[in-house]
């Protein structure tokens, strides 16, 4: 048990530091190479030309599907592994914002929610309202 523990902890450190590199490399492709049109494009495709029942429908079944252990680990990637040059990229975290603000919290881990948080912070993921009707005071 101990063995394993030392290995984790040699190999952590080497998996931030590459993740760090590659994540880097990849935000400063899309900020030179990548068009803001492209960008535009792919959140304009999912806001105004995908229905919201299929979008909740497929958060939905990833929140059912994905076991909690799963999603608080991509959540904590996210907030542990990610470089601050990611979360510096406008592009970047255009898209992120336009993919994020669909996640509702009901499909967070409740372990996860703190670092949820400071995942929507640190790449501007807004909270999305979702449009329900509400039953008119007058009427009632």
């Amino acid at each position: 048990m101990a063995l394993k523990a030392r290995m984790s902890t040699a190999i952590e450190p080497s998996a931030k530091r590459l993740s760090h590199k590659l994540l880097s490399f990849q935000v400063k492709v899309v900020d030179k190479y990548v068009p803001d049109r492209v960008l535009l494009f792919t959140v304009n495709v999912l806001d105004k030309r995908i229905p919201p029942k299929v979008i909740s429908s497929v958060v939905d079944g990833i929140g059912e599907r994905l076991p909690h252990k799963v999603r608080s680990s991509v959540i904590t990637a996210a907030d542990e592994y990610v470089p601050d040059a990611v979360a510096n990229s406008r592009k970047v975290c255009a898209v992120l914002a336009g993919l994020g603000k669909y996640i509702p919290n009901k499909i967070i881990p409740s372990q996860s929610a703190d670092k949820w948080d400071a995942v929507k912070l640190k790449f501007h993921i807004p909270t999305l309202v979702t449009s329900r009707r509400v039953p008119d005071a007058r009427n009632a």
